[in-house]
């Protein structure tokens, strides 16, 4: 049975190749997030950007890269891209389901209202709350894939290759 989540499972393997999972030239291979559950040695979470002295000399760091990525212009717009459809999206959905359940709660005569047979308002608006689920996933990935995954998949790359040639340099 293969395993393809284990943490050694490409062990005795070939390499995996660039870009593929596993691949340890991978930026994000085998790394937390920055200050998530990292432990500075005296039990207290450790700083995101380690405080560096001022006769320290200034060498691009991982922690610098990332750092100038988040400030960069092309950051910026995918994460107003992302903004900028998922608030509103979040706001709508939330009301209309604020909405469905407000609805049941205070005006059940509504929602009992026979519409065909056995079907009423509320089996509707209750499947209605499936399809608009299915929708906003739907409209999520193709916004992702149209207008964020390019320009993502292009800062994460460019990082790659800075802390790529930061490590040649050591």
């Amino acid at each position: 049975m293969e395993m393809h989540d284990a943490r050694d499972a490409g062990v005795g393997q070939a390499d995996p190749g660039p870009g593929r999972p596993g691949d340890p030239r991978d930026p994000w291979y085998d790394a937390l997030a920055s200050g998530w559950g990292e432990l500075d040695g005296t039990g207290a979470p450790a700083s995101v950007v380690p405080p560096r002295g001022p006769a320290e000399r200034r060498s691009a760091s991982a922690a610098d890269i990332y750092l100038e990525v988040q400030r960069s212009e092309a950051f910026q717009e995918v994460r107003g891209r992302y903004r900028r459809f998922a608030f509103p999206a979040v706001v709508l959905f939330f009301a209309w389901y604020v909405a469905y359940v407000v609805t049941a709660t205070a005006a059940p005569g509504l929602m009992a209202r026979p519409v065909t047979g056995a079907v009423n308002v509320a089996m509707l608006a209750g499947l209605g709350q499936f399809l608009t689920t299915f929708l906003l996933t739907w409209a999520y990935a193709r916004h992702a894939r149209l207008r964020r995954d390019r320009a993502a998949l292009d800062l994460r790359w460019s990082v790659f290759e800075q802390t790529r040639e930061q490590g040649a340099e050591r």
